[in-house]
């Protein structure tokens, strides 16, 4: 169980000799109990600050990218970007495409489909089938990849079309047959799309179907680098171009900046579809703990390192230097051995990176 903030308190205030709190009485503190929970804080803070690229504090996130749109907000908890792993690639179209709690964004195209707990939520097709329009770009292709269970029957097909509605004129029309129920099977078919607005239409053959998962993106667009430029570099070589706000210089981004204030980036050239999405990984900050539950983000066995720096401050506010000095030492120590153990970002990223490419494979 992860330690929380009421833990984090009392066992400074219990070293201080003074009365603990309750969680009935957290929100209520007064004195030296307030002082210790903001110094938790803050001990918490210290080590973000002194120990800011160990991989425990490392995010990777992926932003959907909007035609026209130059700029987007960095996350709420971003502290400090790692220029050198910007990727961008196709985006997945298909809304709840895993099914993971629900089948909301599917229509019900004949019979009952429903919802299903099994493996990780699965779309249940029992002589029945379901449907989701999804945006498309006319005369370009796309991949479409489908897993189906038959939980009953080792003899079973899901029916899949791709068209421009429900039951209209078809740009795909595949059958999946599975022979393995326990293994199940996986489609993967492309089409190319003849509206803006495309059909994604799966139906079982009169038995019971288990769909794990549909997901559909562009084939024409692979997962790429994307080069990092700085701000001056974008005024300089860049910014008048896309001043133009002319979807005739819009394309692919190539670049990426990051803004002066440092709560947003830019990417250009400006995107010229929403097919796209960029990816990359960045340091996260430390969001101040207020509820009695609330936990950490660090190990529990670094808890200790946290309870020694609020202990250090309490001690200067006490004006007790010998015993902030003791506890600064017990922290100094404690952080070295944090960054010994978790500061090789390069192992970190290498199984980082083998975990990425298998999911962008997918």
């Amino acid at each position: 169980m992860a330690t929380t903030y009421l833990q984090l308190t009392n066992r400074v205030l219990r070293e201080l000799n003074e009365t603990e709190l309750t969680s009935s009485t957290f929100a209520s503190s007064r004195g030296i109990q307030t002082a210790v929970k903001d110094f938790v804080n803050k001990g918490i803070h210290d080590i973000y600050n002194e120990a800011s690229e160990i991989p425990l504090l490392y995010a990777r996130t992926t932003q959907n990218l909007t035609t026209g749109d130059a700029e987007y907000d960095f996350p709420a908890d971003f502290r400090k970007i790692d220029r050198d792993s910007f990727t961008i690639g196709p985006r997945e179209l298909v809304t709840n495409s895993e099914f993971a709690s629900n089948i909301s964004n599917w229509t019900t195209g004949d019979g009952s489909p429903s919802h299903t707990s099994s493996g990780n939520g699965r779309l249940n097709l029992n002589d029945a089938a379901a449907y989701q329009a999804i945006s498309t770009t006319v005369n370009k292709e796309y991949k479409l990849q489908i897993r189906v269970l038959s939980p009953n029957s080792s003899s079973s097909a899901l029916i899949v079309r791709v068209g421009t509605s429900a039951g209209g004129t078809q740009n795909l029309n595949t059958t999946q047959a599975v022979t393995d129920f326990r293994q199940g099977a996986i489609l993967n078919a492309t089409f190319t799309a003849t509206a803006q607005t495309s059909y994604i239409y799966v139906e079982s053959d009169s038995v019971q179907l288990d769909v794990d998962y549909v997901r559909c993106s562009r084939s024409d667009t692979t997962r790429q680098k994307v080069q990092y430029v700085s701000y001056d570099d974008y005024l300089q070589n860049y910014k008048s171009i896309d001043d133009r706000n002319d979807s005739d210089v819009y394309g692919t981004p190539a670049k990426v900046y990051i803004l002066p204030n440092f709560t947003a980036f830019g990417v250009t050239p400006i995107p010229s579809s929403d097919e796209m999405t960029l990816s990359y990984n960045y340091y996260t900050t430390h969001t101040d703990l207020s509820a009695h539950g609330d936990s950490m983000a660090l190990p529990d066995r670094f808890g200790s390192l946290v309870t020694d720096r609020a202990k250090y401050y309490t001690y200067m506010l006490r004006s007790d230097p010998q015993h902030a000095q003791l506890a600064d030492r017990d922290y100094q120590r404690k952080l070295r051995l944090l960054k010994t153990d978790y500061s090789t970002k390069a192992d970190y990223m290498r199984s980082d990176v083998r975990i990425y490419n298998v999911m962008s494979d997918r």
